[in-house]
């Protein structure tokens, strides 16, 4: 655990000199991660300049009353699902001072799955002021691999230059 953390650290550190290189602040949304990416980015000292909150939404209520994620949507589409994402990513946005801002939705497992939406399907979304990006990953392992995989997918994407 301790190599991963080390590994952890180090991309969040990468990602707080890309935020504040190109003077970005970050919030996120999670769900099925519970707020791990959070404590991994706030973990770097001096975080503070780069990142304003997070949301912890793992309830469909949470994500309503907290990131105003549309009733509608849930419905129709579920809160595994990238429309879910986009709307929990915007609302992160919206509900913040941040300039980027990323959601983690899915189902990390050992239960929980379905045909359509098997364990190990998460989706993520990234809003900032340009546009919201989404995408859907499905990745294999137990509960603790998928949301290590999910921390890893969205620390790599925060780091990306825009």
């Amino acid at each position: 655990m301790q190599a991963l953390y080390d590994e952890w650290l180090k991309m969040a550190t990468h990602v707080g000199a890309v935020c504040l290189a190109e003077k970005r602040i970050v919030a996120g949304a999670e769900s099925c991660t519970g707020g791990l990416i959070s404590a991994v980015l706030t973990s770097v000292s001096g975080s503070s300049a780069w990142v304003d909150r997070g949301f912890v939404t793992y309830s469909n209520e949470a994500k309503i009353e907290l990131l105003g994620v549309s009733p509608a949507t849930l419905e129709a589409f579920g809160a595994v699902s990238e429309e879910t994402a986009r709307e929990m990513a915007l609302g992160a946005l919206a509900r913040s001072r941040a300039t980027l801002a990323y959601s983690v939705t899915g189902v990390a497992g050992p239960t929980g799955g379905t045909a359509s939406k098997p364990v190990g399907m998460v989706c993520f979304g990234f809003a900032a002021a340009t546009g919201v990006v989404t995408a859907t990953k499905h990745f294999l392992g137990d509960r603790s691999s998928v949301r290590e995989q999910s921390v890893n997918f969205v620390l790599a994407r925060l780091a990306a230059k825009s």
